[in-house]
């Protein structure tokens, strides 16, 4: 998620920050849920979740009364490149979706949950305080807020069972270094709900394949 460091004409308030990242804070549960059931559910799951936010996300692109009726009720809450309606654009609960269901389809289910509570969590964190006391520019981010991110994310990763703590921190500074800097493909910007948990999940898999390859099978198990 976006935190501008110098404010813009249509900066929404703290308050409007707060509401989004409720519901962001919100996608938590899918990481708690994934906790209790197996690999196979959870897909069954997320595949028409994921279906359901992405037809109304391209509906309300190309179809006029669905973009007004989405714009009317969640504009407040948007940022600003997804009120731009000159070009197709994807919201983050789009993209959180799309993210829980590639950590549970390509990686092993804690590296996944760890992977997707450093989203759910940490960039909430990040987000408030980088709204709130964000004076330091670091990339397109707050040196406070990233300072924030890597703490949460760090208590986070060390309070799930089973994960290395080499591993942990590795999924916590790339996580980290995720959220601050926008990756881009030509002059699309990749939302960070996407690249905070694939970054997270895939150095945090390197590192066991690389260092603990007898570790693995271990991570498909329950937390």
């Amino acid at each position: 998620m976006n935190r501008s460091v110098k404010p813009r004409p249509n900066r929404r308030s703290f308050n409007s920050e707060i509401a989004r990242k409720a519901i962001h804070l919100s996608s938590l549960s899918i990481a708690v849920i994934y906790c209790h059931i197996s690999r196979e559910l959870a897909l069954v799951l997320l595949i028409p979740l994921f279906s359901g936010f992405f037809i109304v996300d391209f509906l309300k692109n190309y179809v006029p009364p669905v973009s007004k009726w989405y714009h009317e009720t969640f504009g407040a809450m948007l940022r600003d490149h997804e009120l731009e309606r000159e070009t197709a654009q994807f919201n983050g609960a789009t993209f959180i979706t799309l993210s829980a269901l590639l950590l549970v389809l390509f990686f092993p289910k804690i590296i996944a949950i760890t992977a997707f509570a450093l989203v759910a969590v940490s960039d909430t964190v990040a987000a408030l305080v980088g709204k709130k006391f964000g004076r330091h520019k670091i990339g397109e981010k707050s040196l406070e807020g990233s300072a924030a991110f890597l703490l949460s994310a760090v208590i986070i990763v060390l309070c799930i069972p089973r994960l290395s703590i080499g591993a942990g921190i590795l999924m916590a500074l790339s996580a980290t270094l995720a959220e601050a800097f926008t990756l881009k493909i030509g002059t699309m910007k990749i939302d960070d709900n996407l690249t905070i948990p694939l970054a997270a999940a895939v150095s945090g898999y390197l590192c066991y394949l690389l260092l603990f390859p007898a570790m693995l099978p271990e991570l498909s198990l329950c937390p």
